[in-house]
């Protein structure tokens, strides 16, 4: 399946809501960065201090060259968020983002609206019903 992506803001509440979807190769990479970058601009927000949900259930499962790629894209300090809420589904592609995110304070969720009440819990340490990475 072809990579597919969407990026939308909520620029009120200085979160970015991101699907992604098929198999993703560099090139695509490489465009995601390019639009999430542009997209983090109109956001507005301070550095690190804005909210992602990433929605990733539809994505493939995903050759090592991309999950380190992936990973990259997580390091990179200028973007990091201040919370990162994954919805994934129960394959190995669901693996291979808790491997690109390790290190990163991240929750795995089955349900976006249960992502989203985790990243806008007070206090940040409430935990739902979500699978810890």
């Amino acid at each position: 399946m072809e990579a597919s992506f969407s990026i939308i803001n909520d620029v009120p509440r200085g979160l970015m809501r991101i699907s992604m979807s098929g198999f993703f190769e560099p090139a695509d990479i490489t465009r995601f960065v390019t639009e999430r970058n542009a997209a983090f601009r109109i956001l507005k927000a301070r550095p690190n201090d804005h909210l992602s949900l990433v929605d990733i259930r539809a994505m493939d499962i995903q050759a090592s060259e991309s999950v380190t790629g992936f990973q990259q894209v997580l390091a990179d300090p200028h973007y990091r968020s201040r919370r990162i809420a994954f919805v994934v589904g129960r394959s190995l592609a669901a693996m291979q983002i808790r491997r690109a995110a390790k290190g990163r304070d991240t929750r795995y969720f089955d349900e976006v609206d249960e992502a989203e009440a985790w990243l806008f819990a007070t206090p940040p340490e409430a935990t739902l019903s979500c699978r810890t990475g």
